[in-house]
């Protein structure tokens, strides 16, 4: 059966980011997995105003609303921006800019 869901209007609770990941002092996100098929895994992510590091699952992802950017230490930078699609190959040690919240469509496999 087909689906569809409106990902600007999914409610998200947003929590302070890990202790050693949160490079600003408050920086907040917020996650939700909205449906899986098969194999792969849809959700919604956002990240608040500030910068933080994580190391990435696999992920291909769109920038729905926000600014800002994500550099990768094996190389590479992704402009976040409305449209933006973005990879993220596993094991990616990267660090997240934000300088408006984004919120971003995610899709992983398991």
């Amino acid at each position: 059966m087909i689906r569809s869901y409106d990902s600007q209007s999914i409610e998200l609770r947003h929590l302070p980011i890990k202790s050693g990941l949160a490079v600003t002092k408050g920086v907040t996100s917020a996650v939700s997995a909205v449906d899986t098929e098969g194999d792969m895994e849809v959700g919604v992510w956002e990240h608040s105003v500030g910068e933080s590091t994580d190391t990435e699952v696999e992920e291909v992802f769109v920038v729905i609303f926000g600014r800002g950017t994500v550099t990768c230490e094996q190389g590479g930078v992704i402009d976040l921006v409305p449209g933006t699609i973005g990879i993220l190959p596993v094991g990616s040690r990267t660090t997240w800019k934000i300088t408006e919240t984004v919120r971003k469509v995610w899709i992983t496999l398991a």
